[in-house]
């Protein structure tokens, strides 16, 4: 079934074609203010300088047309440069047959010849585990890419393993000085938290020795540089990319120690990727395009061999793309990163990198060297970037070990879920293993729901209490509707028909209205890659179903007709709930 605005500016636009021989207009419709009569409303100003007609008479040469035309507008009203129009009840019920027949309405189907995106996202270092900050690139990442699917595109999900440079050192050297062969065996530590571990122990013992140098009479600057493990560490980078097997073992050991930690997470959060790329291996491609670069002068070498590019003509400044010493910095990596991925998946028609908007220069940065670098395929490049994860003591450091940990986080969620569902009595009949599943979907549907609703480019500030709470724009809030919607559907006895001859109460179009508004939203949110839409979309729904549920009697109708249609509407946003849920990631349970 086509969408009602789709129909209507069909309509409209061939009565204007007609009358004042117009073609390529746009059309702008919205929700008619609640303190007027109609259900959807045409901006007329727009069209008044084309047609040289007053709002009036515009308006109601269009509005007459549609009631002529079109079996859905029943009456029509204007005021100033809007036209408001009514749609009939029969538009609506017929909208509610074909909802329910569809499973995700609003959905387009990917076939083969969809645009096909690679999605970045998490692309942690192998230093540290996954943090609050990681949970929200995590949620982000994976929810835009559902919604891109939804928009019919295929999605590559994929991310880049941060897994060589200094900071990696710093951990491998403070686990070789200090671990006495540790392992996550050993320690009953999964490998991400053991390695990271050794990462803020090794920051522990710099800072240390940087303090005892400058005691010893050395500036802060100067002792920051000259500090033995700092050194050491830049020394292991060097034995590194000149391959010294004893720490490329190491490193290979201690990365997957990593690895199988992350993966842990992932599984916890329901979070897949379908390919990954690792800085060791791509970091060298990067290397060899920079000499491309600097044999087309796009790049230029400093006195001390250390490799450049001037964007102060772009007003950007003056970037560092490779060290003296020859070693790779974050561009060099990305640069080769993009240059692979193109190589791997030759159809790709664009690629978004979900990176923390501190690191909005560095990808201005980026697309502009593909650019110059005459990259066809830089243009298609997008920087989805958000917003920092705040808690209530202020930032965190991962340095200084003052982050939340991904999984203690996780397990917080569930344990609040459960103390909260608790207090409510809501567990009432459930054995341990049913508790324990109810309050890990409550606690991840409470996690996901509290980070998508916030527009990505707004900084968050996290609060788990908040996020569990029953009532408000929460995810359990979303939840517990689903749930009593499902133990409607469960008293229905045998099947339901719809009957097209009913008269609507303002509740049951209110409902429908929303609904008719999905399509859009998903489009919408997949253009601004903002799952915020889906999520207050989602909301909005809810609170439009419970009050038509406080007040509409239901089985206490005796009107069978009237009882199968509310049932029928109860299902329809069911199924809304559960599709447009899905896009953020969350779980439903069916009873709560």
């Amino acid at each position: 079934m086509e969408s009602l605005e789709y129909s209507l500016s069909q309509s409209v636009l061939e009565h204007l074609s007609s009358l004042y021989n117009l073609s390529g207009l746009k059309l702008e419709f919205q929700a008619t203010r609640k303190n007027f009569e109609g259900d959807i409303t045409l901006v007329l100003f727009p069209l008044l300088k084309q047609t040289s007609q007053n709002p009036s008479v515009l308006g109601g040469k269009i509005g007459t047309h549609l009631i002529e035309q079109s079996p859905f507008v029943s009456r029509f009203n204007v005021v100033s440069g809007f036209l408001n129009l009514s749609i009939s009840d029969a538009f609506y019920i017929s909208f509610l047959e074909d909802f329910l027949k569809v499973k995700d309405y609003g959905h387009i189907n990917v076939d083969r010849g969809a645009p096909t995106i690679m999605l970045e996202f998490s692309s942690p270092n192998t230093n540290k585990p996954l943090h609050l900050g990681h949970i929200r690139n995590n949620l982000l990442g994976n929810s835009v890419s559902n919604i891109l699917e939804a928009n019919g595109n295929h999605v590559i999900r994929t991310q880049i393993i941060n897994d060589r440079g200094i900071h990696i050192c710093k951990s491998m050297l403070a686990w070789q000085r200090y671990g006495g062969g540790e392992t996550p065996e050993s320690s009953g530590l999964k490998g991400d938290q053991l390695v990271g571990k050794y990462y803020v122990m090794f920051e522990s013992k710099y800072r240390e020795q940087v303090t005892d140098l400058v005691n010893k009479g050395n500036l802060q600057e100067e002792a920051e540089k000259k500090a033995p493990l700092l050194l050491e560490a830049q020394r292991m980078l060097r034995d590194w990319e000149n391959n010294n097997s004893e720490i490329r073992n190491l490193w290979a050991q201690m990365n997957q120690w990593v690895y199988d930690g992350f993966e842990a997470t992932y599984q916890k959060l329901g979070i897949n990727f379908d390919s990954y790329y690792y800085e060791s291996e791509t970091y060298l491609l990067g290397k060899s395009i920079i000499q491309q670069g600097l044999d087309k002068g796009v790049f230029y070498t400093q006195d001390d061999g250390s490799v450049w590019i001037d964007l102060t003509d772009e007003g950007l400044d003056k970037k560092l793309l490779l060290r003296s010493d020859g070693t790779a910095v974050y561009m060099t990596q990305d640069i080769g990163t993009a240059s692979q991925r193109v190589a791997d998946h030759p159809h790709v028609k664009g690629m978004v990198y979900t990176v923390g908007n501190e690191q909005n220069y560095h990808f201005k940065v980026l697309f502009l060297v593909l650019q110059k670098l005459g990259y066809s395929w830089a243009d298609s490049l997008f920087h989805l970037s958000y917003g920092m994860v705040d808690l209530p003591s202020g930032k965190m450091k991962s340095r200084e070990g003052k982050v939340v940990d991904a999984d203690d986080l996780i397990e917080q969620m569930k344990n609040t879920a459960g103390n909260i569902a608790a207090e409510h009595g809501k567990i009432d009949g459930l054995n341990q293993d049913q508790r324990d599943e109810l309050y890990q979907k409550i606690g991840l549907g409470a996690l996901k729901y509290f980070i998508l609703k916030v527009d990505p480019k707004k900084k968050i500030l996290f609060d788990p209490e908040a996020s569990v709470d029953f009532n408000g724009n929460t995810g359990p809030f979303i939840q517990y509707a689903y749930a009593r919607i499902q133990s409607l559907i469960r008293r229905v006895e045998g099947g339901l028909k719809l009957h097209s001859d009913l008269s609507l109460v303002d509740k049951e179009k209110e409902v429908l209205k929303h609904l008719s508004t999905y399509p859009v939203v998903i489009k919408t949110a997949g253009e601004q890659h903002s799952p915020a839409l889906v999520a207050n979309y989602l909301f909005d729904l809810v609170k439009l179903f419970n009050s038509f549920y406080q007040n509409v009697s239901i089985f206490a109708e005796e009107d069978q007709k009237l009882q199968s249609l509310r049932l029928l509407l109860c299902q329809a946003v069911s199924n809304n709930i559960e599709s447009a849920s899905g896009l953020l990631g969350m779980t439903l349970p069916d009873s709560m």
